[in-house]
């Protein structure tokens, strides 16, 4: 169960970092090049990358997928489950740096 727990936050947290990381740097990449405001592309990119954050934290091949498929089929529901878990876990790891960044972004087109 343990080993368990760890990989549910690693998941979230491997997620969390790539859009945080992702999105802190197209903001970097705005304010060097004048593109646009960085809040803007900050907000964009944050949505943008979630797909991509929990693909990276779910090991980025279609692999868990497959094991779900086959784990199902054998009539084996609980790493089935297990792997569900997993890619909920990414999915709130990925939104919660979402959420964030928009709360950022909004604090600071506010002020």
């Amino acid at each position: 169960m343990a080993g368990f727990v760890v990989k549910c936050l690693l998941d979230f947290f491997v997620a969390f970092g790539v859009v945080l990381g992702g999105t802190m740097l197209a903001g970097i990449h705005s304010v060097l090049t004048l593109d646009q405001p960085p809040v803007h592309r900050m907000l964009t990119v944050a949505e943008q990358i979630k797909v991509w954050a929990m693909v990276a934290a779910i090991g980025g091949t279609i692999d868990p997928i497959r094991a779900i498929e086959s784990h199902f089929a054998l009539g084996h529901l609980s790493p089935a489950f297990k792997q569900i878990l997993y890619i909920v876990c990414a999915f709130l790891g990925a939104h919660m740096g979402t959420t964030l960044i928009q709360w950022i972004c909004r604090g600071g087109a506010e002020g």
